[in-house]
């Protein structure tokens, strides 16, 4: 099962990567050993080190999206109105940004506009109500991004009325062809008939395929117009915050569309996205994945949980100037808004999980209902409790009076959440989303059977040690091979996130002193870690302050470790973070053979 720590009161598994992560430290060169724990040698790793727009697939594989291109310019060159229906959330806003800028792109002039439904009013997808005025508005074409792969109904509403109905999306498609909603086109990579070579897209990532072959369609050949070039660039931006912020796998294209998308975040001259940094308080050149996970797309998301969502849009829009700069600024406030929601709905989850019985061995999810929570919010309050649980959530508000639970879950690896819904489809009004991520809503009166079912469900799927949570590590190393050259061929593996994983490598060696705290409160700790022949390197070891105690000054430790540089004042040094730690006895060897897992993507 591979060595464990308890050091933070929580039993956490060591796993190797791959049977190559524990191989010796000198057998090859530290990223060589990374790069072949991840399953990457020869040329597919050349290739992952220098991700290229040209290994892009065709956009044309995708099924129906010449069909929903053709469609669009036709609409375009006879001045139909054409209504982009997203979702409320960062990947829907800038998959509908994206398609708004590349058909202005191709004509300055084209009748577009857009829908984004409200989150508590309307919930999540097309409403057949919203079809029905748009249609009476004078919409002839709507496109659906990041949502409508289940829209049966509205499908049939929107041929009803005379409109075209396109669909992109990226959820968990139907099994079957005939289980499709009957739309003019529906573009998705993993449609049952598709032959698409990468199925992970967002739906960012499938309206930019979108967007691309627009711009193809509308030159007559591969070499488009300047303003769709200068667009489709620009455009990367909003792709790579929709990939990052929907926790796709940075793997194939994804890693492609966020390596550049990244770039472009770091010198945009859209003024949305440049008063959106401004206002998240972030250099220019400090735009990584961190950023746009923690900074941005909550500022992004904030607004459509609490309030409505087509402010997001206007800012990565139209808005420009003043106009611009107000919008960020209120997105940030109603994400601090939105921070003190989620913290009091975690803490009242997690004492009434644990009351319930709902955080041991016996329950293995946890399914819960309140009257108080928001329902826009409740699922990031799900992935905070997936972190400190490591077992599936689901969270919902209880309004009574509609006799309705409505709410989200959160999974976690190996644990399919929408297969879970599945099984408890005649309990369900209505659900959809990911294997790890998914939205529900109930009648209340089948709330307790819910509840039953899905942990029934959890339990006869998931082990205890399926509980234990796991750090994974890419391959075992010596301190003195984290040299500042190392650390930076390892930060070529960026960007980093959901399918890519930071680096991590086992160190062992004694601490040079006692941990010093740092922080204005002593939150977190800074240790000198050594090995003989090595004067050490200083760790970083976040909110680890409680366990200051726990590490004897000049004692024998294990480590995991993410190799880091900082760089300060024109200087660089290498200064690793602590992933987890083990203080080893006097007289105990690092014990080498530890289970091995084979490299996969662990999913959230």
């Amino acid at each position: 099962m591979g060595d464990s720590s308890q050091i933070r009161g929580l039993t956490r598994r060591w796993e190797p990567r791959s049977a190559q992560a524990d191989a010796s430290s000198g057998s090859a060169p530290l990223l060589d050993r990374v790069l072949a724990a991840r399953g990457l040698q020869g040329d597919s790793a050349a290739a992952y080190l220098s991700p290229s727009l040209r290994s892009m697939h065709d956009p044309s594989s995708i099924p129906d999206l010449d069909r929903a291109a053709e469609r669009l310019l036709d609409a375009v060159r006879a001045r139909e109105a054409m209504v982009i229906y997203g979702d409320y959330d960062v990947d829907g806003v800038t998959a509908s940004a994206i398609l708004v800028h590349t058909l202005r792109a191709i004509d300055p002039d084209a009748a577009v506009s857009t829908y984004i439904p409200h989150r508590l009013d309307e919930g999540y997808g097309i409403n057949a109500e919203a079809i029905t005025q748009l249609a009476s508005d004078g919409a002839r074409v709507i496109v659906s991004v990041d949502c409508g792969i289940t829209a049966i109904e509205p499908a049939r509403v929107a041929k009803r009325l005379g409109v075209d109905l396109i669909i992109t999306d990226h959820h968990n498609p139907p099994a079957s062809m005939a289980d499709l909603p009957e739309a003019y086109a529906v573009v998705h990579p993993r449609r049952p008939d598709s032959s698409y070579p990468f199925g992970e897209l967002c739906g960012a990532g499938v309206a930019y395929k979108l967007a691309w072959r627009l711009c193809t369609l509308h030159a007559g050949s591969d070499k488009v117009t300047p303003a769709c070039r200068d667009t489709l660039i620009e455009m990367l931006g909003l792709a790579a915050l929709g990939s990052i912020a929907d926790v796709v796998p940075l793997i194939d294209e994804n890693r492609v569309i966020v390596r550049h998308g990244l770039n472009q975040l770091a010198r945009t001259r859209h003024p949305g996205l440049s008063a959106l940094i401004r206002a998240s308080r972030l250099d220019s050149d400090k735009v990584d994945c961190d950023a746009v996970g923690f900074r941005l797309a909550p500022r992004l998301n904030a607004v459509g949980r609490l309030g409505h969502a087509r402010e997001a849009l206007e800012l990565l829009t139209d808005a420009s100037g003043l106009r611009a700069t107000q919008l960020a600024e209120t997105l940030s406030r109603v994400n601090d808004e939105r921070r003190g929601v989620e913290r009091a709905i975690f803490e009242q989850a997690d004492a009434m999980a644990q009351a319930a019985g709902m955080t041991g061995a016996d329950k293995r999810a946890i399914v819960l209902a309140h009257p108080d929570w928001h329902p826009g919010v409740v699922g990031i309050a799900c992935s905070r409790l997936v972190e400190k649980h490591a077992r599936p959530v689901v969270l919902m508000q209880l309004d009574a009076q509609a006799g309705l639970c409505k709410g989200s879950g959160r999974s976690i690896g190996g644990y399919n959440l929408h297969a879970a819904l599945d099984a408890c489809a005649d309990l369900l009004d209505r659900y959809g989303g990911h294997d790890m991520a998914a939205g529900m809503a109930c009648r209340a009166s089948n709330l307790d059977a819910l509840t039953e079912r899905l942990i029934e469900h959890a339990n006869s799927r998931l082990s205890p040690a399926d509980l234990i949570p796991r750090v994974r590590y890419d391959a075992v190393a010596m301190i003195g091979e984290l040299s500042t050259r190392t650390v930076e061929q390892i930060e070529r593996l960026a960007p980093f996130g959901q399918g890519n994983p930071r680096v991590r490598v086992r160190v062992s060696g004694r601490l040079n002193g006692r941990p010093d705290m740092l922080g204005s409160t002593g939150n977190h700790l800074a240790l000198r870690l050594g090995e003989t022949g090595h004067p050490g390197v200083r760790v970083l070891a976040w909110n680890w302050g409680c366990h200051a105690a726990s590490i004897p000054p000049g004692a024998r430790v294990e480590a995991i470790v993410e190799p880091k540089l900082s760089r300060w004042n024109g200087s660089t040094r290498v200064e690793p973070v602590l992933a987890d730690l083990r203080v080893l006895s006097e007289n105990e060897d690092r014990d080498h053979s530890v289970g091995t897992v084979a490299y996969e993507p662990v999913r959230s």
